[in-house]
């Protein structure tokens, strides 16, 4: 099952699927942990439209593709085209904030890196970003202290908040307006803690915004 809509939790607004436009070590401790170096500018990359996929249905693991891994990130609906955007509006844009899983071919982005060549086809398989509902921005109290964590089997292996971030969401998102152009219903990932690791079969997941939502799910 792909997305046919983004819906806003207590709304009845929604919004078509559109691109998923991803920022990669924004978290310091995360590039740390992978042996990258820590980036002076976003470092952005895509996920077709394809690869969305309800946090809640099952994960399926590619077969044959190698180890598959997890790196949690807070998302960001956008709800309003916008181009050259200041950091200062961008809030007017956004429609609401989830959860997402980044799903990573590990060792095949390792030797794409290795050519240097880009990640796409380690990163926009058909699933590879299982995304939960939105809620509102009303419900954001301040956005660069927003808790966030992923439980596998009941146990804490990402814990993030958006204030680690090495750019913030707001001007993020005002960055990559200057580059494309955003529309209604794109969903911009805005990078993942330390923590990452390898998904396995029978696994229970379970990601959370503090006081703001929680989304579970399994792995086939």
């Amino acid at each position: 099952m792909r997305y046919t809509c983004h819906t806003i939790e207590g709304e009845p607004a929604t919004f078509p699927v559109g691109k998923v436009v991803c920022v990669g070590r924004n978290y310091a401790e995360h590039a740390r942990e992978l042996n990258n170096p820590v980036p002076t500018e976003p470092l952005l990359f895509m996920k077709p439209a394809t690869a969305l996929a309800p946090f809640s249905d099952p994960v399926r693991l590619p077969e044959q593709r190698g180890s598959v891994h997890y790196e949690t990130e807070i998302a960001i609906l956008i709800g309003r085209e916008i181009s050259h955007i200041s950091s200062e509006n961008v809030i007017t844009a956004i429609a609401g904030v989830g959860l997402a899983l980044d799903l990573t071919l590990r060792e095949l982005q390792g030797r794409l890196k290795e050519k240097g060549h880009p990640w796409e086809i380690a990163k926009g398989f058909d699933g590879a970003c299982p995304l939960s509902s939105f809620v509102s921005t009303e419900r954001v109290g301040q956005w660069d202290d927003i808790d966030f964590q992923l439980s596998i089997d009941g146990e804490i292996r990402q814990h993030g908040n958006s204030i680690e971030m090495l750019m913030p969401i707001l001007p993020l998102i005002s960055y990559i307006s200057e580059h494309f152009t955003l529309c209604p219903g794109d969903v911009v990932l805005t990078g993942t803690p330390a923590g990452v690791g390898e998904l396995a079969s029978g696994m229970t997941l379970k990601a959370e915004i503090n006081g703001l939502m929680a989304v579970e799910s399994s792995v086939l």
